[in-house]
């Protein structure tokens, strides 16, 4: 049993006012045995290296050294025994040693003691359980449950004297110190959610979007935006800037522009121009980053080294494009001219040589292996996605048509199999969205078997109108359909999902889903011909046509537009400050029975107002 990572981490905020010099130098002078007075050779930067080897390498894949002790910073160099420490060793702490300058002759000096204590940090004495805890986490340390056994150990092989025991420790136990075992020792990959990663440290993977801030550029002067973890929608006017914060976010997200890069506005200034993101890891937020345009190669720079590297990533746009981002890929790229990842409608249906098969092949090519894993995913996600109307969307025979040589994916409708070049716009939507997302996740998992990394754990879907093609009894539901067949791809999977949409029923068909935790609603409004973005209350509108008079949309009727101004007039004569003459009352009842219906729920507080006229209704 092993001192487990919760336990080691408060352990290293406990030891964080130690000097380095008592952390590191002491203890490992005192396991080599250096004498006191008489001086022997001794490689002070050997004995303190080896010492940092073994205690201090905490990531195996960074040449830096984790020292939680009282200093600048926690990540140091390679060269730090033989550089910082040092220093510290031959200046600082000089006091404390018999050391000839220039030779390799060492000894403690007669009152070490004394000087060590006169520089203990605030005269605090260093915490000896939480020592202990951190240069025994690579123990067995089964048999010393108890806090005391573990301090006899350290103590022990550390050739602790009573002197120093008195003098430089606490040995306090504290009372809420509870030892947690766990059954391998404490690794980078269990500590790296607490700690700083080093500065050489790959960038972490699986980031999603945590903001976005755009000044000098798009629709306004300035823009935000901070997408929820789950579910962010985005509703608004035509013009007024959905497509274009979902271009930005890819562009936040990846570094590369999927379409045409966006360009300032024509009145910034010099220097006003930004773009500011910051990615969320499945631990932290990192820093926000702001990139100003060049104006010298007329394009926003790439964003330099990443603490955090986007998940997987599509795209899908209103014109059956798509892009997708692939970490595992662009991993070797991402800082040398990117990746191009972008389909346009033919690529995905036909293919482009060396890159995507396109949906024609591919499912063809799964159709024949019904054993494999992609067919079943994507017969899954197809019966999910189905439109209410035409009732499941069932694979087909494959079949072949003429002047085509290849064989084509069918599916099945209750008027028969179509094959699915000759399917309806909206049918053909949700057959790409289906399959890119199928055949994003396996390529993905290909590549990282194929580079002996594990999976993305987290995914970025962007949809530009939802509603696209889709008939509304579709569209009440393809949202909550889109939600749930996302663990289809893994069932692990978590994703953030970003939609634009001009649709009262896809914000309808949130209802049951949405969480306003984990969930929110972006409007695009025009106030004093200046557009803004903001966060808006999701509230359940029970009856679509309230969604249509909500401010996600701003009718102020659910009715035609002639309606509308026919009830707006009736509605003006009504009130208590108005002046008018029977003629206008039958004007506007003429205007009212032209444009409502029969039992439309206006007419009841109309009609007693028209009647006291005399104006039959």
């Amino acid at each position: 049993m092993y001192v487990s990572p919760h336990q080691l981490v408060r352990s290293i905020h406990e030891l964080a006012y130690v000097h380095p010099f008592h952390g590191i130098t002491f203890v490992a002078c005192k396991k080599a045995g250096l004498p006191i007075g008489a001086t022997v050779q001794f490689r002070m930067d050997a004995v303190t290296k080896r010492h940092m080897d073994e205690h201090h390498r905490l990531s195996p894949e960074s040449a830096y050294y984790y020292q939680p002790f009282n200093t600048s910073r926690n990540w140091v160099k390679h060269d730090y025994p033989s550089s910082g420490l040092q220093a510290i060793n031959t200046q600082t702490f000089k006091e404390a040693f018999v050391h000839p300058p220039s030779i390799p002759l060492w000894a403690w000096a007669e009152g070490y003691v004394d000087e060590l204590y006169a520089r203990l940090s605030r005269r605090r004495k260093i915490p000896a359980i939480h020592l202990a805890i951190w240069l025994l986490r690579s123990e067995d340390v089964k048999a010393r449950s108890d806090p005391n056994e573990l301090l006899r150990r350290f103590f022990d092989i550390y050739k602790i004297a009573p002197d120093e025991l008195d003098r430089l420790f606490d040995l306090t136990i504290p009372d809420d110190l509870e030892l947690e075992y766990s059954l391998n020792p404490a690794s980078w990959a269990s500590l790296r959610p607490h700690l700083h990663p080093p500065p050489d440290a790959p960038p972490e993977r699986g980031g999603t979007l945590a903001y976005l801030e755009l000044n000098g550029t798009g629709p306004s002067p300035s823009l935000s935006m901070e997408p929820a973890e789950h579910l962010t929608l985005i509703t608004g006017d035509n013009g007024l800037g959905k497509t274009f914060i979902l271009e930005c976010a890819w562009w936040a997200l990846t570094g590369e522009w999927a379409g045409t890069p966006a360009l300032p506005r024509p009145e910034a200034k010099k220097g006003e121009e930004s773009i500011r993101f910051s990615i969320r890891s499945q631990t932290d937020v990192s820093e926000s980053v702001a990139i100003r345009f060049d104006w010298e190669s007329l394009s926003w720079p790439r964003p330099r080294r990443r603490p955090t590297l986007a998940g997987l990533i599509i795209y899908a746009r209103v014109d059956g494009s798509f892009s997708v981002w692939d970490p595992t890929k662009a991993l070797q790229e991402i800082y040398d001219g990117g990746t191009n990842l972008t389909f346009a409608p033919k690529d995905v249906w036909d293919g482009r040589e060396g890159v995507i098969e396109g949906m024609v092949r591919d499912w063809g090519r799964w159709q024949r292996q019904p054993d494999s894993l992609a067919f079943q995913t994507f017969c899954d996600t197809l019966a999910l996605l189905s439109p209410p109307d035409l009732g499941p969307l069932v694979v087909g025979d494959l079949t072949r048509i003429p002047n085509d040589p290849r064989d084509i994916p069918t599916v099945k409708h209750h008027y028969g199999d179509t094959p699915i070049v000759f399917a309806s716009a909206g049918v053909k939507r949700i057959l790409s969205l289906a399959y890119l997302m199928v055949w994003a996740w396996e390529e993905h998992r290909i590549s990282s078997d194929l580079s002996k990394r594990i999976p993305e754990t987290r995914m970025v879907v962007l949809i530009d109108e939802m509603e696209a093609h889709l008939h509304p009894r579709w569209q009440r539901e393809v949202l909550p359909a889109l939600a749930s067949a996302m663990p289809k791809l893994a069932p692990e999977l978590e994703v953030q999902l970003i939609v634009a949409t001009h649709s009262p029923l896809i914000l309808a068909s949130a209802e049951p889903i949405f969480n306003s935790a984990n969930d929110s609603l972006f409007h695009f409004d025009l106030d004093d011909d200046v557009v803004r973005l903001r966060n808006v209350p999701f509230l359940k509108r029970g009856d679509v046509s309230r969604w249509l008079t909500s401010r996600a949309f701003g009718l102020k009727h659910a009715r035609s537009r002639q309606a509308e101004r026919a009830i707006e007039e009736a509605k003006k004569l009504q009130s208590p400050s108005a002046r008018f003459d029977r003629s206008a009352v039958v004007e506007v009842t003429t205007e009212l029975k032209r444009h409502l219906a029969e039992d439309d729920v206006f007419w009841p507080r109309w009609i007693g107002f028209a009647e006291r006229f005399d104006v039959p209704v």
